[in-house]
């Protein structure tokens, strides 16, 4: 990605240390069960989407990296410990964790993977009891609360 290339999609982590930028959507978005991924991302799936490296930047900072297996890498931020990324070593794509980019619902999964290792409870997690964050908190404590992530906008 040029850095005069106006970006189609951005995010970043949790601290706002790493950024990144997209100047084409990504070529597939997609879920995976597999256990690796619930390790590295610490839930019950991951979500990514998939992107060609020519149309992905990192435009601030640069990510701590975990050889996860011997086909491949996941970024995360050292400072904060997002997860960020997939990468198979050597490929063309980097695959960027769905939550980290500031309009995650502009990347809509479309197909999943791992499926063997999908939790049973995760098909019904729509029916469950739901509340917003104010009704879980009340607005005395939620008004109370002085984040430190860093917005969703560079």
């Amino acid at each position: 990605m040029t850095t005069t290339a106006t970006p189609v999609l951005t995010g970043g982590c949790q601290c706002g240390a790493v950024r990144f930028a997209l100047s084409a959507p990504p070529a597939k978005i997609s879920i995976c069960h597999c256990r690796m991924c619930q390790k590295a991302s610490g839930a019950p799936f991951a979500s990514f989407a998939d992107i060609e490296h020519a149309d992905f930047v990192w435009t601030k900072g640069k990510p701590a990296t975990f050889r996860s297996s011997s086909i491949a890498e996941r970024d995360f931020c050292r400072d904060c410990g997002t997860p960020l990324s997939y990468r198979l070593i050597g490929g063309p794509r980097i695959e960027i964790m769905t939550g980290t980019f500031d309009r995650p619902d502009r990347v809509v999964p479309t197909r999943q993977y791992g499926t063997e290792s999908r939790l049973g409870w995760v098909v019904s997690v729509a029916n469950l009891p739901s509340q917003t964050t104010l009704q879980n908190y009340g607005a005395e404590k939620l008004g109370s609360i002085a984040s430190h992530q860093h917005p969703d906008h560079d």
